[in-house]
């Protein structure tokens, strides 16, 4: 059995722009950092982050280009894609993506108009590549939750489908 696997827990680098491709598809790649700390056997607290590229396509790219911004918390879950090309030089390049399957936004950074969730509220969750039903509007008051995006409106709940 063979596993692709990624979770990210990280901070957005830099506001996300939504480009389209020739068939009108909407995709965004986002940098997220995440940091490492631990204390080395010289009771050093250290530090260390990585850089990751993240590709959202559809209905995801869509909402990450309309709520993230730099510095915002987000939650990736993906799968790792390294690709090769041709540069104009004629050199060759590769870069490994994570080609995110799941996205969930993290409270808003404490200059972003709300400092966080209001009282009873959670992160919104995108996945898939379905339409967001309900999405505010792109500036939200400071009084205002940022929406649960349900994508599968229609779908039912059965109790023989929780795995616990």
């Amino acid at each position: 059995m063979d596993l692709n696997k990624v979770m990210l827990v990280g901070r957005v680098t830099a506001d996300p722009q939504v480009r389209s491709t020739p068939g009108g598809q909407s995709v965004v790649t986002i940098g997220v950092a995440t940091n490492r700390v631990w204390t080395d056997k010289n009771n050093q607290r250290q530090e260390e982050t990585e850089f990751h590229n993240v590709v959202l396509w559809g209905r995801q790219a869509e909402i990450a280009g309309q709520y993230l911004r730099k510095g915002a918390m987000v939650l990736i879950e993906g799968r790792l894609r390294t690709r090769s090309w041709t540069d104009k030089t004629g050199q060759q390049r590769r870069t490994t993506e994570v080609m995110a399957e799941r996205m969930q936004l993290g409270p808003r950074p404490a200059g972003a108009g709300g400092g966080g969730f209001g009282a009873g509220s959670a992160p919104a969750g995108a996945s898939g590549g379905a339409s967001a039903a309900g999405a505010a509007p792109a500036t939200p008051s400071a009084d205002e939750e940022i929406p649960v995006i349900s994508l599968d409106e229609e779908a039912e709940i059965k109790p023989e489908d929780i795995p616990f």
